[in-house]
This record gives C-alpha cells, structure tokens and sequence, in this order.
C-alpha cells in the first residue's frame, strides 16, 4: 500500500484534529506517518488554524504525559512539534542527566546541529511507542534552528537532558524513532525498567544487558 502525505493529505489530518471535540490518539510504531519526512510548514493553516492545533499538541503532551510531542504522533505530517520538561526529579537525577526545567515551546521546521563531540547515554521513551525505553546515545549538546508559532527564525543552544529532548522530537519529523538509534540490547519494558535499571546513570544496565559504550558521533 502507498500512502500519499501530500497536502490533502495533511490537510483532511489538520481538521480531523481541530474537529474532533477531544484529545487526539497518540499513534504508535507502525504507522505509516511516523516513518515519513513530515511536510514543512509554508502557511498551510491559518494563525488560529495554527494556535488551535499547537494548543491541542500541548493539552495532549500533558496528558500523556510527556516532555515532547511532535505533530506527526497524533497523525500529523507536519514539521511542528512542541516540547516541555517541569516534572519534578531528585537531584542526584538531575545531575546525573544534566536535566533542568524546560519551558514550553514551539519549534517548527526545525534543524539541529551538535556542538562539540560529547555524548550522553542515557534510557528515553517515546509516546508512540508505549511501555518500552532504551539506551540511546545522543549529542550532549546541540544547535536548533528553528522557527516559531509566530513565524520567528530562531536559534538556540541546548545541553543536557534538554538537548536529548530536542533531538527525539526533530527526529519524529523526518520518520525516525528513538528505537533507530538506540542500543536494542537495552531494550526494556517500563516493568523491567522500574525494576532494574531506573538509576540516574546507565552502567548497571549496561553491565546486566551487555550492551556497548556510546558509538562515536
């Protein structure tokens, strides 16, 4: 089956969302949108097309809850995601992740670049793929081009868990999942997880699943 994420396409997506009265599905791994190049935004909605649909990605993200939502999770093929981290964590946590607060915002048509060569290894999940994590490497610091709701180019500096979270939703908006890039021998279920491996650093699960050190940049 071929599936044709044109401009109808996003179109007729956009007003199922906008029209639906509740709180979209996220969807998960296999469907086809999360594993196409999303569209680029080019004003193909309105501002209060545009407003609407971010406030509904965001009502969305929290629910689930989650620190990210990109617009092709709920079935969107659009370059538009938004990103939010305040969830309270302890600070051996937070020091072991590098992981401060993020405010919410919103990139779209977003590029990321890393800065430097430092990487970061660490568990992540993903909302559409629900109820597994596992280890990815990722820069331990990046550069976003992006723009915003307002059509504002933009660039900012990430590091720590917050330059992780940056990289997983750009990742959704050209079809890749965490999975691609991760260790699949740390593969886990949130049980095995919570019952294993949920410490603030990941030796003891590289240790007991016999996975590798972070792979070059």
């Amino acid at each position: 089956m071929t599936f044709a994420f044109d401009a109808a396409y996003l179109r007729s997506a956009v007003e199922s969302v906008l029209d639906a009265g509740e709180l979209p599905v996220i969807v998960q791994a296999g469907h086809p949108v999360l594993r196409a190049q999303a569209l680029p935004f080019t004003g193909q909605l309105t501002d209060t097309e545009l407003a609407r649909l971010i406030e509904i990605m965001v009502d969305t993200m929290r629910a689930a809850p989650g620190v990210g939502l990109a617009a092709p999770q709920i079935g969107i093929p659009l370059q538009l995601a938004v990103l939010e981290d305040q969830y309270p964590v302890s600070e051996e946590n937070a020091a072991a992740r590098a992981r401060e607060p993020l405010e919410l915002f919103t990139i779209i048509n977003p590029r990321y670049t890393p800065s430097g060569t430092e990487l970061a290894s660490h568990y992540e999940g993903c909302l559409s793929m629900s109820g597994w994590q596992a280890v990815v490497d990722r820069a331990a610091a990046v550069d976003l081009a992006y723009d915003d709701e307002y059509g504002t180019a933009r660039t900012r500096r990430f590091t720590g868990w917050q330059a992780r979270i940056v990289q997983h939703e750009t990742d959704h908006l050209g079809g890749t999942l965490y999975i691609d890039k991760a260790h699949t021998r740390s593969l886990a279920s949130n049980a095995e997880y919570s019952r294993n491996w949920a410490n603030p650093d990941v030796a003891a699960a590289r240790s007991g699943l016999g996975f590798g050190t972070p792979r070059p940049a």
